[in-house]
């Protein structure tokens, strides 16, 4: 890759990708607080119940519980929905790999399905035709920006006997519909992982209305002697606290300059991101995605992306499809996969932090990325 900034004309265009977390006073403050009280070394505080009850609050669900991690939040979320061995969860092949895991982990098998061919999101069409006699619940997620269409999913999986875990991970603070992302599904998972919307190095949480899966949801993550399974601790209950206040500001800012960038990349070929500036507010971007067709474009994906990062953007590619790295005898195909293969070969995604910056930093991406473009017969060599 050391020919690439010679190609492009020079230095890279931004000599440092933009960092996450930020500098935040708010965050030195807790740590300092932490010191002061003793937080830090608290089995129990007020931070962790302060924020499930924030949680409930903005989510509009009756209860909310804390846990470890996202991917710990799934499993509890498909035992607390009483799915086990034999039974048939559906998910989309192209999604975050640790949910078949977490499905296989609670005896499940994991029904792999198609994808929306403009979002690559969850497609309803695919779950239909997946539906069998064993089905028992749908885990639908929201990814690279892009929102499954909840009403419509929980129509369907109501009107099947079906439950739905919702998986906000990538997606806090999102509207669908004019309700939170993680309120629709019969359980709504989120995490806190250090490179999220809302992080606390580690850590997730589960939503739900429903009184008889909260009661599961809290008789699992808690041990006979009455300790809590795979907690979060008060620390990072009080750092995410501030970030909480701050979270719907910081996504209108975000939003404010996916617009302003998709504005600014109308006429390159072979570019086209997940969503539009003339979507419905208010999506969530952990990863703002784009599909990718390498012939318009003059240029293989991987080495677009390693252009872009010579510029000193955070791209990377997107998941792999888990039909393409799992054994047959792990799943059931639940339909054809067409838009996961292109979604393969064909992702990248743009990491969260640049988005919080000035609408100025769009122009500058887009015009690096049309250099890209121009430069493409030469960085393809």
């Amino acid at each position: 890759m050391a020919d690439l900034p010679a190609i492009l004309g020079g230095e890279p265009m931004r000599r440092q990708a933009a960092r996450w977390p930020i500098g935040d006073e708010d965050a030195r403050a807790v740590f300092e607080q932490a010191l002061r009280d003793g937080t830090w070394a608290k089995y129990k505080a007020d931070h962790c119940d302060r924020l499930e009850r924030w949680l409930e609050q903005y989510h509009a669900v009756k209860f909310a519980h804390l846990c470890g991690s996202g991917n710990f939040a799934v499993e509890t979320a498909l035992r607390a929905l009483q799915i086990g061995f034999g039974d048939e969860v559906i998910l989309a092949s192209y999604d975050y790999p640790g949910n078949f895991n977490t499905i296989h982990a609670v005896g499940a098998v994991p029904v792999l399905v198609d994808i929306e061919p403009r979002s690559w999101n969850l497609s309803l069409d695919a779950v239909r035709e997946a539906i069998g006699p064993h089905t028992k619940a749908i885990v639908a997620s929201h990814i690279h920006g892009g929102r499954v269409p909840m009403r419509a999913l929980m129509e369907l999986a109501n009107g099947k006997g079906l439950r739905v875990v919702e998986d906000a991970a990538q997606a806090a603070g999102a509207l669908i519909d004019g309700r939170r992302a993680g309120a629709w599904g019969d359980v709504g998972v989120l995490s806190f992982g250090g490179s999220k919307l809302l992080s606390a190095g580690r850590g997730g949480a589960i939503l739900t209305s429903h009184l008889d899966v909260a009661h599961r949801a809290r008789t699992l993550f808690l041990q006979r002697d009455g300790n809590l399974v795979a907690p979060m601790t008060e620390l990072q209950a009080a750092l995410l606290w501030p970030q909480c206040q701050k979270l719907d500001e910081r996504n209108e800012v975000r939003w404010a300059n996916v617009r302003a960038l998709c504005e600014a990349l109308v006429g390159l070929p072979g570019v086209r991101a997940f969503v539009d500036g003339s979507e419905p507010p208010l999506p969530g971007f952990f990863k703002l995605g784009y599909q990718i067709d390498e012939q318009a474009f003059g240029l293989k994906r991987e080495r677009m992306i390693d252009a872009l990062k010579a510029e000193g953007y955070a791209f990377d590619s997107g998941f792999v499809p888990a039909h393409r790295v799992r054994s047959p005898k792990r799943f059931r195909q639940g339909s054809a996969l067409d838009e996961a293969k292109r979604a393969a070969a064909g992702c990248v995604q743009l990491h969260h932090p640049i988005l919080l910056e000035h609408a100025d930093e769009m122009r500058r991406l887009a015009a690096a990325w049309k250099r890209v473009h121009l430069h493409a017969e030469a960085i393809g060599r």
